[in-house]
């Protein structure tokens, strides 16, 4: 589910049978986020990844067309099973927030990504949604995978 709260925000929302604990060990752990992390068709390499508060995470995602595209971000908040706050530190410049919320049956993923250009966010809405869809259809498929 995916919609804009207001012109620069962006949100969907996953519900996971895994527990937040799991989901949450699926961002800090770099290997198992290189796996998954972009939308469909991508691959990453990491060049730093240091999952703590004000740690440094710079990459590479390699594009299904070729392209490859320089990310430098940094963990702003980590609460464990709960929250990632990661701050995108160059263009186009955001921050996302990851809220894990418990369910009887597993776990709800609040996923909002704030651009900080009303404008930036208009011309990148039709490549940010279904992208956000497809980051989750990928953790979906990583945690299916490491828990059978």
């Amino acid at each position: 589910m995916t919609g804009a709260n207001n012109s620069n925000t962006f949100k969907t929302q996953r519900d996971f049978i895994h527990p937040a604990a799991e989901i949450y060990a699926a961002f800090a752990n770099g290997d198992k986020l290189a796996r998954w992390w972009g939308p469909e068709g991508f691959s990453n390499t990491f060049h730093q990844f240091e999952f703590k508060q004000d740690g440094l995470w710079q990459f590479t995602m390699h594009g299904p067309d070729g392209n490859s595209y320089p990310n430098e971000s940094y963990f702003s908040e980590l609460i464990p099973a709960q929250k990632i706050v990661i701050r995108h530190n160059c263009m186009p410049f955001f921050t996302l927030s990851i809220e894990l919320q418990a369910l009887s049956a597993g776990t709800r993923l609040v996923w909002q990504q704030t651009f900080d250009d009303a404008a930036v966010a208009a011309a990148l809405q039709h490549i940010v949604e279904p992208a956000n869809e497809q980051n989750l259809d990928r953790l979906q498929r990583v945690l299916n995978a490491d828990f059978n």
